[in-house]
């Protein structure tokens, strides 16, 4: 018997041992081993072809069951981040994995396009002002062609888009497993330095200055003025990363999206992502979710020069006020991140 064949039937057995144990219980979300049965350029392990427009192939048939005989570059590589998201899955179960199942409120953070059957997560700090904007585009029936016309705080205005957790349970099981799911990802430090410096650092951001600002200086400022306490304006770096090592902080409340793990924002060991984009191959990577989608011929990423880009050079330069108990500490909060898209320790780390 072929190792291909064992395989699919070693993974439909986890399958049913799985279901068995939650028949009777409120399932919400596709269990990871089951979605992941979507091999790389096999027919659909189900038996049947995935659910697609009328006269059209979905994006997952062009992903997982395209015309072309040969295997793409673009396919290899992201069956590639597929395998490293579902190894470190596997390896850091009891951490990745703690709740067996999801709630609606969990899935705000994925926007569905019904037109071309897609979903994708935003993670914000990742592209994701561009990619709410593309995904206007694609949902908007030709209300909008270009995306760079759409204003960026249009973009983030929740009414523009719908999310998953809009959805009745079975709809959202339905497409769950029907619709390509993508994401895209950072290096987990430069995308903390970012959020750090668009956050803390313009003060047209009063909002979160008031939010958090003030809160990180009373906590990690000591003989803080009257008017730090007040504005909260002048949060420095290190007393940014004080506050995520908090435990107090931690217990208090989640993270904020811009500064929340991407596992825990886009639950990658729930769900099982068809494509993970990454913001170093931002363009391509982008260009090829629109190909599949078949939007590729009249829509592109847009691309421009952004100066103000935090850099690697500039990540490194923050963390070099750091101490090395902080950054050993900063590093376990976001190590799944940097496990999980395989992302290297920073070579300016100087972990304990």
């Amino acid at each position: 018997m072929k190792p291909a064949l064992l395989e699919v039937m070693r993974m439909n057995r986890i399958c049913r041992m799985v279901l068995a144990t939650c028949l009777g219980s409120f399932i919400l979300v596709i269990f990871y081993f089951q979605s992941m049965l979507h091999p790389v350029m096999r027919r659909n392990p189900f038996g049947v072809d995935i659910c697609c427009r009328k006269g059209s192939r979905s994006p997952l048939q062009e992903l997982y069951n395209p015309t072309q005989l040969e295997l793409s570059n673009a396919a290899v590589l992201h069956q590639m981040r597929r395998d490293q998201v579902t190894d470190t899955c596997r390896a850091n179960s009891a951490v990745s994995r703690k709740r067996r199942v999801l709630t609606p409120n969990d899935l705000k953070h994925l926007v569905v396009d019904e037109d071309h059957e897609l979903i994708y997560c935003y993670v914000p700090k990742v592209a994701c002002t561009n990619w709410k904007r593309l995904m206007m585009v694609l949902t908007g029936r030709g209300k909008y062609s270009d995306p760079m016309e759409i204003p960026a705080n249009e973009a983030h205005v929740s009414a523009n888009l719908k999310t998953l957790n809009q959805y009745s349970i079975p709809e959202i099981n339905h497409r769950l497993k029907s619709y390509m799911k993508f994401l895209f990802v950072r290096e987990p430090f430069e995308r903390l330095v970012s959020a750090y410096r668009n956050k803390f650092t313009q003060k047209y951001n009063t909002s979160f200055h008031k939010r958090y600002g003030t809160k990180i200086i009373k906590r990690q400022r000591k003989n803080a003025t009257q008017e730090a306490l007040r504005k909260g304006d002048d949060v420095k770096f290190e007393e940014f990363v004080a506050y995520l090592i908090d435990p107090h902080t931690q217990r208090e409340e989640p993270f904020n999206e811009h500064w929340q793990t991407v596992y825990s924002l886009c639950h990658p060991c729930h769900i099982h992502y068809d494509l993970v984009g990454k913001y170093e191959t931002l363009e391509e990577d982008s260009n090829y979710v629109l190909q599949l989608a078949g939007v590729g011929s009249y829509l592109k990423f847009p691309t421009y020069a952004k100066s103000t880009r935090t850099t690697d050079e500039m990540t490194t330069e923050f963390f070099q006020n750091i101490s090395s108990e902080h950054q050993t500490q900063l590093y376990e909060v976001y190590k799944l991140d940097f496990l999980m898209f395989n992302y290297s320790v920073p070579s300016y780390l100087k972990l304990e």
